[in-house]
């Protein structure tokens, strides 16, 4: 049986979800304020953007977003009703699905970014110096493995 984590390491922890929920909520009320969609779709488009031309199947997408298989479902659903993401058969498989980033979609992400930009800042950046950022940043990697591709 493992021990319990320290006190140091359960009040980071908490501090941490507390963190992140705070910075989280103010960004979605930015985007919405702005009349813009939410985060996840910024997400969405953005990954789609990094793939390029060969787009990225829906379990990929899902792996780089860290998301659920059924939200994941939805959001494709409203991305593609939107008009900013296409899908297409794989040429791998014909049954599976490719997804694209349409232009206007790139353009709604671009639209996007200087709201969350602005909601970053205010949330995180404007309470660091850049050293401290940095030191954040790297350690908060260490506590992230990023999925292989």
């Amino acid at each position: 049986m493992a021990s319990s984590p320290s006190e140091p390491v359960v009040r980071a922890w908490a501090r941490l979800e507390r963190a992140h929920r705070a910075a989280q909520t103010a960004v979605e009320a930015r985007l919405k304020e702005a009349g813009l969609p939410p985060l996840a779709w910024y997400d969405a488009l953005l990954e789609l953007e990094r793939a390029g031309a060969d787009g990225l199947r829906p379990f990929e997408l899902q792996r780089e977003m860290l998301f659920a298989q059924y939200n994941l479902s939805r959001l494709i659903d409203r991305l593609v009703a939107a008009g900013y993401v296409v899908r297409s058969a794989s040429a791998e498989d014909g049954r599976g699905q490719v997804l694209g980033l349409t232009r206007e979609g790139r353009a709604m992400r671009k639209r996007m970014w200087p709201v969350y930009a602005a909601a970053i800042e205010d949330a995180v950046g404007r309470h660091l110096s850049l050293a401290e950022a940095t030191t954040l940043a790297d350690l908060l990697g260490r506590l992230y493995s990023r999925p292989t591709k």
